[in-house]
């Protein structure tokens, strides 16, 4: 019997919402049906649909038993198993609508047909399409109640990332692209090379209804910690061999290079890279995902629910566990494995940082858990809630060896966790979502009972007798003015030494480069006197030494010279960065020639050479331009025009990348509507 089959891809797509993927095949969502027509030559029989079979099969060895082949008939719909129902049948062109059930595996499948000649089964393969989650369908456990959510954490391409230090936040602008040309392939592609599938894929195949299932996978592929994941992590120079981390700016290229060269991880991603890409990949599979930044990030290593700060006597900054920011993925699902009530958005981590059943993942943590100090919780609470509630315990290393206690700050990790609002360009603080106030009862409550539920007995708190006030940023070029103001609340006179110090830090808490140390002995304290102490450092002091880390740590370490006693004071100082920005005149038409301005001022009191200006957005640009300025005069500012043609409507977004001898990742983007 020859047969033709028409999946009416144009049609079903833009119905299933994936007609910005291809109106070229079938792509569709899980628990929505789909319409097509089967065809056979009339010379030859006719389709009785009474009397023929389909099956939807997945995955390299489909069976009914494991649900990655199901065999149905066309007589009615039934909203629990794959089934059908004819809409017409002329005898030679057979229109029927198809129902893949909520609780289908998602991935590739193929449609056949089936069709008993004597004694025999004859078997027409009709064609293949991609299934994938459905956050618009209520039986579905991504289902998301609310369009302008599912907008915006679906089917938007654009995002925001935050980065910086809690007290001056930024924001770059991502492409997540996960309707661009074969991204979907390359997310099938990832979900193949994970290791349990590697090692038993019918099993894998099983498990690919489940959304936790395959939110596990996808942030253990993202990192190549334990596999040929998608992205290598590095966080310190040299980046030969690669790209510099800060220099993506959407998952597109990353991804397409993973593909293109065999699976071999792409080099070289940090924290934002990676989640940046889960999100591109989660969405595309169409689980609900958005990006999420905790400033003030904690390491908890050991799962005691403490970091421990080691400070030296000459006030130097040994190692900490805290990262300046940190950023994750949250996505959307019921969680049916779990008691009612932690279902919603759950953190996912593909940064490697701890193993999770022995590979570099992190969660589903459900955040209401992580909210109500949960940790006995899968997957991961323990982990994610020390990086947002975890006290610091600030350590002094004394020169005979000794570690001495001096602090411990219960309100310095998890600040200021943000992400992209919900239909704008403006930061949505959630930090809500995660804990309650700090300080307040209900938040040391929960902590507490989270030590209890751990094992741990609560750290004791302690005074400080000292404090550094420093304004939180400077701009690129200027100096550092801060001072240290000792308190003497006790009823004698203090004789102490003071050693102020100042480090540069990767975003990650590492120390890169001490740029002043100062000593400065004997300073007399009356009783309830508070004596203030300078600190100031000069641009030309750390402007070498930046990179992108622009984080400034200061200590200082006051010494009773009588009583031996000590205590510190740290403050971070951020780095601003100047602004490239970028305008777009008028208004952008389709397949029109435009132009965008781009201005950037040179903030500092000596000449920039080998300036670099990239310009990149998909829909306006075809791939990247570099326009190159020999210099920027000191206290300069100069404007460039770039000239693009729009092959995409829509909202789009201009994305500009500056580099140049001084300073590197200076970034500027401009929203561009395209009619």
């Amino acid at each position: 019997m020859a047969t033709f089959a028409d999946f009416h891809c144009e049609k079903n797509n833009r119905q299933h919402r994936t007609d910005e993927i291809t109106t070229e095949r079938l792509i569709i969502r899980r628990g929505q049906t789909f319409q097509i027509s089967v065809q056979v030559n009339k010379d030859e029989c006719i389709i009785d649909h009474n009397n023929v079979f389909f099956t939807a099969e997945t995955g390299p060895k489909p069976l009914e038993v494991s649900g990655t082949k199901a065999v149905f008939q066309i007589n009615s719909i039934n909203p629990r198993q794959w089934s059908g129902a004819v809409v017409s049948n002329t005898g030679t062109m057979l229109v029927l609508t198809v129902f893949p059930p909520p609780s289908a595996k998602i991935g590739r499948y193929t449609l056949v047909l089936l069709r008993p000649k004597g004694s025999q089964m004859m078997r027409y393969k009709l064609g293949e399409f991609i299934l994938l989650f459905n956050p618009w369908c209520k039986e579905d456990e991504v289902f998301l109640d609310s369009e302008e959510q599912r907008t915006e954490y679906v089917l938007n391409e654009d995002g925001i990332i935050y980065n910086g230090s809690y007290y001056q936040i930024d924001g770059r602008s991502w492409y997540f692209g996960q309707f661009e040309e074969n991204i979907v392939d390359i997310c099938l592609m990832i979900l193949d090379k994970n290791i349990k599938c590697q090692q038993n894929p019918a099993k894998d195949y099983i498990r690919r209804n489940d959304p936790i299932y395959i939110s596990r996978v996808v942030t253990a592929m993202i990192n190549s910690a334990d596999d040929k994941g998608v992205l290598t992590g590095k966080w310190s120079e040299p980046y030969t061999g690669g790209v510099y981390p800060w220099s993506w700016n959407g998952s597109v290229a990353i991804l397409h290079q993973w593909y293109k060269k065999g699976r071999w991880p792409v080099r070289y991603g940090q924290c934002w890279v990676f989640a940046a890409v889960a999100c591109t990949v989660l969405r595309c599979l169409g689980i609900p995902s958005r990006v999420v930044t905790n400033f003030n990030s904690a390491h908890d290593t050991n799962g005691n629910l403490t970091i421990e700060e080691v400070i030296d006597e000459s006030g130097k900054l040994l190692g900490e566990q805290i990262w300046n920011f940190h950023v994750w993925v949250e996505s959307w699902m019921a969680r049916n494995d779990l008691k009612p009530g932690y279902d919603g958005w759950q953190a996912l981590d593909p940064t490697p940082q701890e193993k999770s059943d022995g590979i570099y993942c992190c969660g589903p943590a459900p955040v209401k858990a992580i909210q109500d100090g949960a940790v006995e919780m899968k997957y991961d609470v323990p982990f994610v809630f020390a990086e947002v509630n975890a006290d610091v315990v600030t350590w002094l290393r004394c020169r005979d060896g000794r570690k001495v206690k001096t602090a411990v700050d219960t309100q310095r990790v998890g600040k200021c966790i943000s992400t992209k609002s919900c239909g704008s360009n403006d930061r949505e603080n959630i930090t809500r979502n995660y804990k309650h106030p700090e300080g307040s009862r209900k938040e040391r409550e929960i902590f507490h009972e989270a030590q209890f539920r751990n094992k741990l007995e609560p750290a004791q708190e302690v005074k400080f007798l000292v404090q550094l006030k420093a304004d939180a940023s400077v701009n690129h070029g200027s100096d550092i003015h801060a001072v240290a103001n000792i308190s003497n609340h006790s009823l004698e006179t203090r004789i102490c030494n003071i050693q102020l110090n100042a480090q540069i830090l990767k975003y990650s808490g590492q120390p890169v480069k001490q740029v002043m140390a100062q000593s400065v002995n004997e300073v007399v304290i009356e009783k309830n006197e508070v004596k203030t102490v300078p600190l100031d450092i000069p641009f030309r002091d750390f402007c070498n030494y930046l990179e992108n880390h622009q984080l400034i740590k200061l200590i200082a370490v006051v010494a009773d010279a009588r009583t031996k006693e000590n205590v510190i004071a740290v403050k971070d100082v951020t780095v601003v960065k100047p602004a490239v920005v970028v305008n777009v005149p008028g208004n952008a038409i389709l397949k029109r020639q435009q132009t965008a301005e781009i201005t950037f001022q040179n903030p500092l009191s000596e000449p920039l050479f080998h300036c670099v200006f990239t310009v990149e957005g998909i829909g306006l640009i075809d791939g990247m331009q570099e326009i190159g300025v020999p210099e920027i005069k000191a206290n300069h500012a100069i404007t460039i025009e770039v000239q693009f043609v729009p092959d995409k409507t829509g909202l789009r977004k201009l994305m500009v990348d500056f580099d140049c001898n001084r300073m590197k990742d200076v970034k500027g983007s401009c929203n561009v509507l395209v009619r």
